[in-house]
């Protein structure tokens, strides 16, 4: 009788672990192990037949091990082992021996040694998954995230959480050792204005009112420092109730961190310590020794956006000058005008050129402008004809550009222009392999404006937050002229990602009523939103600042992940919901009278 004519049921018992002991995990052993008696347990990544012999490939978080059943060995054991099939669950005893020669698979850690196996106990079985556990196979999203549970075993995930420890620790013992205090913060908070939409909770005590999740310990960490415990960290989770992207989830890790008796130079030599031991101790790469600082009107200047890619090159080439009298109205009515000339670019089709229209206009634009140049010096385009001899003669100079270079181009708002050319450069970086993987560019990012103007409110808005210091020597502009402000604020950017963000916080009570007056934010409603924070104000705040590291963006960088969803266990999809849980999801209606909560019913239609 063949193996696939027998069930093998009678095999098929679950047993209890009787004080087996693992002594390894399934990553460990190697040619050192030779002849060691040993005892691994696992799932069953694969299985093969193969004559006699039964190969199971047992899996950990940490990796692969074979093991073998000869019949020669023990027949009754080898025999029972005809039930197995991936995804059980089982442990192992047997010797360490070499592979055959030949055998050997360089591939992996344990790839010189095989388990002779003696004995082995069924500790579970499994149904058949919805999706191999490999990471070679392609499987949607949605399924994934349905059986997160069984996604979290495929070893690309394993080793992203693995890291993700190791990251962890690494700046828990950073921290610690320059005198750092973790401490806690309230998840049931106050709802403040300022920022995105908070996540609100009813209160059942105190019915008819809310707590907020917090969107990060802002003011509860100045409060640490008012109080004196000079220097704080914590790795928290954050809330914000808003429009999720590839890179956004509702609920966020970060590392928050507040110093007293700071300045910009200090808070950034102590993350810059602590982000090259990050990578140094968790993949094994050194960082720059020290890292580039980039204001943010050259990052708009020469890149459209406050996070730039440093891996590649094509920066922007301002031009509003040069078609400020253009007979070609287009440009010459925009507020700005910049080009970007990419080199080999003419090779795209026409129908990639539409695809990339297409891509601006996500970002406001109405259009993208672009020049061929051929090989044999002439330019290709609709619009070339609008240009002016001397407008040609000079755009040439200043871009530099080759036979076989495209050039595109961004008129209109600055915030559009930049926005879009900003975007569509990393597009054409990825398009044409420009991007060095595997390399890690930090820079800083500072002098941000303090404010910018909100159209839609008809007033200014903090474009970090309301307790973000101007320059000292800048209170006067706050007042006078709040749009020309600049912050002490400072953005640490890798690879075209934020990956932390900070400032020197307003510490006296004067400097914080000039920054709530340039909000238009009155007094007694500053008092109603904050009036915990103009209290500690009043005696003896220190001075100081913070900057807070997002943590799974920075292990997405480490990993080398697409999506911010592969190192957080348990995410939420773009519509921010939980597939493996369904939430969120209705609550019986006893507990939200008890809340308070009245839902409408919805009337019957006729």
């Amino acid at each position: 009788m063949s193996e696939q004519e027998r069930d093998y049921d009678e095999f098929r018992v679950i047993e209890d672990l009787a004080g087996w002991r693992r002594t390894h995990h399934n990553n460990e052993l190697t040619a050192a192990n030779m002849d060691e008696d040993v005892c691994l347990m696992g799932w069953v990544q694969f299985r093969r037949d193969h004559g006699g012999l039964i190969f199971l490939d047992l899996r950990d978080r940490e990796g692969l091990t074979q093991v073998v059943f000869n019949p020669e060995d023990n027949a009754e054991v080898h025999e029972r082992a005809h039930a197995i099939r991936p995804e059980y669950v089982v442990a192992v005893k047997g010797k360490v021996r070499p592979r055959p020669e030949g055998m050997a698979n360089p591939n992996m850690v344990t790839g010189e040694v095989e388990i002779e196996v003696t004995d082995y106990k069924l500790l579970n079985t499994s149904e058949t998954p919805p999706f191999p556990i490999e990471d070679r196979v392609e499987v949607g999203e949605n399924l994934r995230l349905k059986y997160r549970f069984l996604d979290l075993r495929r070893p690309s995930l394993a080793r992203n959480f693995v890291i993700r420890n190791k990251a962890a620790q690494s700046v828990r013992r950073y921290l610690d050792g320059l005198g750092f205090l973790e401490v806690e913060t309230p998840v049931l908070t106050k709802s403040t204005p300022e920022g995105a939409r908070d996540f609100l909770v009813p209160s059942r005590v105190n019915q008819g009112e809310f707590y907020a999740l917090p969107q990060s310990p802002q003011l509860f960490k100045q409060m640490l420092m008012v109080s004196g415990m000079d220097r704080y960290f914590q790795i928290v989770k954050c809330f914000r109730d808003e429009d999720l992207r590839a890179d956004r989830q509702p609920e966020f890790t970060q590392i928050d961190i507040e110093m007293s008796f700071v300045d910009e130079a200090l808070i950034q030599d102590m993350a810059e310590g602590m982000v090259k031991r990050l990578f140094k101790e968790t993949i094994g790469v050194d960082l720059p020794a020290e890292f580039p600082r980039m204001t943010f009107a050259d990052a708009m200047r020469d890149y459209g956006v406050d996070k730039p890619d440093l891996r590649f090159e094509l920066k922007h080439i301002d031009i509003t000058d040069v078609f400020k009298n253009s007979g070609f109205k287009v440009f010459a009515s925009s507020e700005l005008v910049k080009v970007m000339v990419v080199p080999g670019g003419a090779e795209l089709s026409r129908k990639e050129i539409d695809e990339y229209t297409k891509f601006v206009e996500i970002y406001g634009s109405k259009g993208l402008a672009w020049i061929k140049v051929k090989e044999d010096g002439e330019w290709q385009s609709p619009i070339v004809k609008f240009f002016s001899e001397e407008e040609i003669a000079t755009l040439r100079e200043r871009s530099g550009c080759q036979p076989g270079d495209i050039l595109f181009f961004q008129a209109g708002p600055a915030d559009i222009a930049n926005a879009a050319l900003g975007n569509l450069r990393c597009e054409l970086g990825k398009r044409f392999g420009l991007i060095r993987e595997g390399e890690f560019k930090p820079v800083w990012i500072t002098d941000f404006p303090l404010l910018e103007w909100d159209p839609d409110e008809k007033r200014f808005v903090a474009r970090h937050h309301p307790f973000t210091s101007a320059r000292p020597e800048q209170m006067q502009v706050l007042k006078d002229d709040p749009g020309q402000a600049i912050a002490r604020a400072y953005d640490l950017v890798m690879n075209g990602y934020e990956v932390g963000g900070g400032s020197i916080r307003i510490h006296t009570e004067d400097q914080q009523k000039a920054m709530f007056a340039a909000l238009g934010i009155q007094e007694d409603e500053a008092r109603e939103k904050f009036g915990f924070l103009m209290d500690a104000l009043k005696f003896g705040a220190p001075p100081h600042g913070g900057i807070a590291f997002g943590l799974d963006r920075l292990i997405m960088i480490l990993t080398g992940s697409k999506s911010i969803r592969d190192v957080i266990a348990f995410p939420k999809t773009q519509k921010a919901t939980c597939l493996m849980t369904e939430a969120p999801s209705e609550v019986p209606s006893k507990q939200l009278r008890e809340l308070g909560i009245r839902l409408r019913e919805k009337k019957k239609e006729e």
